[in-house]
């Protein structure tokens, strides 16, 4: 059978963002070295600076550090002042070089090593969103299958066009969103709706690229073009909700602007001021760069840091994984929660959680003994729902018999012969048409109104019983609801894809009074900006691909690491390691604790800095003191904030 290269589309915006987005090596950003490089001068400097060797030496280390991590931010505030703007970065390399000009270069490198780092994690953070965008474009397979004259062709899934025909074998991934035209099957969706069950696909059923076929074949006929499928959508709405973050980081760019116009105004006065009016050149200069060092943010960069990087620290120990420091403080002003349901509230798994024997049955009333039959005819099974039979017969410790003549029917369900016995396990939709008593199907519409998922097993041709299958809800879900309403003063919120009968069952089981059920992943983005309004900042706790752009687009984003899709974990600010909920509001808890020891650091550095300032301005501040008091409320602030590091810090 040959294989045909079709002629090359335009590249698709899915496949712009791909090539855009193509992994790097850490070491590979120039970032990441540059900042690694100056830390290693600083620590060379000061490790000389200690021992005692000659001054020449840790000079020309400092300096060197100066060079390496100091060159980029001043080159581009100089880029920026010639547009008229005056970022703080300058103004950081410019009190460096001042704090060496009067001798204080130790300090002046503790600027640049601060300024480095931080360069380099935003660079990092950048990295990680470019590579989980492309990690979920991976998610649809970069080959289909094309029928073309009942022939069958390899081609690129890239070049497929609306209405061709792709045959999708058992176990594959679809290729391209579409309509199946001929066969049946399950399809595992949790990909993109996060159903929590394979969905049965007949000839009219949608069908989603990147999703996974079960046990059949299918005939799909192309509805969308690579670069407009769901995945290639899912990928795009996360590059927009990362940008709309935008304006916060140009209201701190404005305060930057102010504040670093201003030092830079006082410095210059404070230098030319006293020199027309007859002071020396060196006592001009070194009241003004004494200013400039007493002035210079250091303090106030360690206030914010240490609280938030312990918080951190603390958060790991516990299974925890805080991305950032702007990730822990944004978690801190969290005043309202989003949940998604399978996989975050439930365990993502399905299980069995009754056994109802038919009344009248003819074979048996005895739970157990059907429940073995069925796990019998499923044994072979590698559909959930057959793994969730058989795990619940060995849980009972239930004996399961050999099974032969076994079938699998694709979307229906499968059958078996158990000893003398011919066993089928299928959909209620299999098999009630040919049902003719009532109590069958009241079985069945008890379970579904549940919010269950019903199957019924018949002996011999005769129902004999329906069994119930859910996704467990983890055992903390609700005392884990209720400490989250008391930390933010509101109730949280439901967003799930499952259907609303089951969504409010959840609901109830954990005390959630919001629910919004059926959502695919726009929708969820939609109903996080509605929860967004007024200025809320919203939090949502999610574990699949679908729950991607609703993390993005919240203030902030929680991911269930253990089920966590690839791209969830990268989206979101935070994962839980180990899936265990209880670390929930405890991360919570202690991102607020660390935002109020932000705000005390900061009151501690700015009350330093406007006494030390002032008093060179008013009076004669000598440069030692000058130094120690900066230093000191430095030192101050860190151990302050280092408190977070002690285990009782973290409470559940």
């Amino acid at each position: 059978m040959l294989t045909e290269t079709a002629p090359l589309a335009p590249p698709s915006r899915a496949e712009r963002l791909a090539d855009a987005t193509r992994r790097t090596p850490i070491w590979a950003l120039p970032e990441v070295r540059w900042a690694t490089a100056a830390t290693a001068l600083f620590a060379l400097g000061g490790a000389l600076h200690l021992a005692g060797a000659p001054a020449w030496s840790w000079w020309a280390a400092y300096l060197a550090c100066y060079v390496a991590g100091g060159w980029e931010p001043g080159w581009s505030g100089l880029r920026a002042l010639r547009e008229r703007t005056l970022d703080v970065d300058l103004l950081m390399v410019v009190a460096a070089i001042g704090a060496a000009a009067v001798g204080q270069v130790f300090d002046g490198a503790l600027l640049i090593v601060i300024f480095a780092t931080s360069g380099a994690l935003e660079a990092l953070a950048t990295r990680r969103t470019a590579d989980a965008v492309h990690s979920l474009l991976d998610l649809a397979p970069p080959q289909a299958t094309r029928i073309v004259d009942d022939a069958e062709q390899r081609v690129d899934t890239v070049t497929l066009r609306v209405g061709d025909i792709i045959l999708v074998r058992p176990g594959e991934r679809i290729g391209a969103d579409g309509q199946v035209v001929d066969g049946a099957s399950e399809v595992d969706q949790a990909t993109v709706t996060g159903e929590p069950l394979p969905v049965d696909r007949s000839p009219g059923d949608d069908v989603y690229a990147g999703t996974l076929n079960g046990t059949g074949t299918l005939r799909v006929r192309v509805t969308a073009p690579a670069g407009e499928t769901v995945v290639a959508r899912i990928a795009a709405m996360v590059e927009e909700a990362a940008a709309s973050k935008a304006p916060t980081q140009l209201f701190i760019e404005r305060i930057e602007q102010r504040y670093s116009v201003g030092v830079v105004v006082a410095t210059l006065a404070l230098f030319g001021i006293p020199l027309a009016l007859g002071d020396s050149l060196t006592d001009a200069l070194l009241r003004a760069m004494t200013f400039m060092i007493v002035a210079s943010p250091c303090a106030v960069v360690l206030a914010t840091m240490p609280p938030l990087l312990a918080a951190i620290a603390t958060a790991g120990r516990h299974g925890v994984l805080v991305k950032s420091a702007g990730a822990i403080d944004r978690l801190g002003r969290t005043d309202l929660v989003a949940f998604d349901k399978t996989g975050t509230l439930t365990e993502g798994r399905p299980r069995v959680t009754a056994v109802h024997p038919v009344p009248g049955n003819p074979t048996t009333d005895d739970a157990d003994r059907l429940l073995a039959l069925a796990a019998a005819a499923e044994l072979p099974s590698e559909h959930p729902i057959g793994t969730a039979v058989v795990a619940a017969a060995r849980d009972r410790q239930l004996a399961i018999a050999p099974a032969a003549a076994f079938v699998a029917l694709p979307g229906r369900g499968v059958t078996a012969h158990v000893g003398d016995r011919q066993v089928a396990v299928a959909s209620p939709a299999q098999l009630l048409p040919t049902i003719t008593g009532d109590g069958t199907r009241r079985l069945v519409a008890e379970v579904e109104s549940a919010g269950q998922t019903a199957v019924v097993v018949a002996v011999d041709g005769t129902p004999a019983a329906v069994l119930a299958l859910a996704d467990r809800l983890r055992p903390a879900a609700a005392s884990v609801t209720t400490a989250l309403r008391d930390l933010t003063g509101r109730s949280p919120v439901l967003l799930t894809g499952d259907n609303p009968q089951a969504a409010a069952r959840l609901a109830g089981a954990v005390g959630i009074d919001e629910v919004r059920a059926g959502l695919l992943p726009q929708d969820k983005v939609a109903a996080v900006r509605q929860l967004q309004a007024g200025g809320r900042r919203v939090l949502v706790i999610g574990d699949g691909v679908n729950d991607a752009p609703a993390l993005a687009t919240a203030h902030t984003g929680i991911a269930m690491g253990g089920v966590g899709a690839d791209l969830a974990l990268e989206t979101a600010d935070t994962v839980i390691v180990r899936d265990d909920l209880t670390t929930i509001p405890a991360v919570v808890a202690l991102a607020r604790r660390a935002r109020r020891y932000v705000v005390a650091n900061l009151a501690i550095a700015g009350t330093v800095i406007v006494v030390l300032a002032t008093w060179d301005i008013v009076g004669h501040l000598p440069l030692p003191l000058g130094v120690a008091g900066h230093e000191g409320s430095t030192v101050l602030v860190a151990l302050n904030g280092m408190r977070l590091l002690r285990r009782s810090a973290w409470q559940r």
